[in-house]
């Protein structure tokens, strides 16, 4: 379990700086992680420093950062995305000749970086036979994979696993070719970046056994699985090597497998969602639009001739419509099965309910989610 990887990237990077560099004080950009490192690494070396984030990053990631900075550390929020950030901040070192500290492109942040799977290797009893990491820009799998080098043949094989809503490496090692997305899921806002760095992307492409892609919901199941059965809090970005281990299943079985889980920024506010996408990435859950008869008692049927004995309404919004036959209700209904999805299905076409499944429709369902 390693937290700390931003922070040795920054903090080995930043005290390589001769001292007018350090004098000049430094910017950076972040989705959070980086950001904290940084902060840290200011406050220590004394450097001043300009944290740029975007405007969505997690209050709780805001907080830390201008925790650790104290007074070395001006924190500046700009633009949705990591993107938008990088390049305001890239445009404010060239303004101010401040010393820009990248989070994942620069040859001595990728070198702290992998210092981790050092830490992890001097630990442990036996080399491991996989090792399993998240990838945002590709910093952290980089600097692991030039620190197995040394180990030839004998290496780990070195899994990567992005989310399903910003797959920046994989598509660049599938095209062969460093490509830019044009739009990325936020959510895991740790690991959405559009492009990876180009220093990460020619040293990941060669040396990774493969990238993995996970769903966003799948990774709030293991976020969830996480904190009830071991007690780990984790953001999303930091769950990414958990949720990926059902796809690695037949390759590590009998093995020694090493998940590095990075980052603990999680929000409790995001709680809800969190347990509303994993229940969605299960099939435990699924919205529709039923069009209820307008007389009295069309909804106790529902629920007592259609509704399964297990099946749950967990989200209901009826609106009435005085001069139609029927009027239209948004039901979310709660599984205790994801079989029992396609068994209320058959339910509602025997019984002739007119309704809509809205899981399938993003742009109503982005609504309710």
């Amino acid at each position: 379990v390693v937290r700390s990887y931003k922070l040795r990237g920054a903090y080995n990077k930043m005290s390589l700086l001769c001292p007018s560099d350090k004098q000049q004080g430094i910017v950076c950009a972040s989705a959070g992680n980086h950001a904290q490192g940084v902060a840290y690494a200011c406050k220590a070396l004394q450097i001043h420093g300009k944290i740029l984030m975007p405007v969505t990053t997690p209050r709780l990631k805001v907080n830390k950062v201008r925790k650790f900075g104290g007074e070395w550390v001006e924190v500046i929020l700009v633009g949705d995305t990591f993107d938008d950030a990088y390049a305001e901040s890239k445009r404010l070192a060239e303004e101010t000749g401040a010393v820009f500290i990248h989070p994942f492109n620069d040859p001595e942040v990728i070198a702290g970086q992998g210092t981790v799977i050092k830490e992890i290797m001097d630990q442990s009893m036996e080399v491991p036979d996989v090792i399993v990491a998240p990838v945002g820009g590709g910093g952290l799998c980089s600097g692991i994979s030039v620190y197995l080098d040394q180990f030839g043949e004998a290496a780990p094989q070195l899994f990567g696993v992005e989310p399903e809503g910003a797959p920046a490496m994989y598509t660049s090692i599938q095209e062969g070719r460093n490509v830019r997305l044009d739009t990325i899921e936020k959510f895991i806002d740790g690991a959405a970046v559009q492009q990876v760095g180009d220093l990460t992307f020619s040293i990941c492409k060669d040396r990774l056994a493969e990238m993995l892609l996970v769903s966003e919901g799948k990774v709030c199941t293991a976020m969830l699985d996480l904190y009830h059965e071991e007690a780990i809090v984790t953001e999303p970005a930091g769950a990414l090597s958990i949720a990926a281990l059902d796809q690695l299943a037949d390759k590590i079985k009998g093995k020694v497998v090493v998940c590095i889980i990075s980052g603990g920024n999680n929000d409790i506010s995001r709680t809800e969602e969190i347990r509303e996408r994993s229940l969605l990435d299960q099939g435990l859950k699924h919205y529709f639009i039923v069009r209820f008869p307008q007389r009295a008692g069309a909804l106790k049927e529902f629920v007592a001739e259609v509704l399964g004995p297990e099946d749950d309404i967990a989200f209901f919004e009826y609106v009435k419509r005085n001069n139609r036959e029927s009027g239209p209700a948004v039901v979310g209904i709660e599984y205790a099965t994801p079989s029992a999805h396609e068994e209320l299905i058959q339910r509602m076409n025997s019984a002739g309910v007119d309704f809509q499944s809205l899981n399938g429709n993003p742009s109503l369902f982005q609504l309710l989610v």
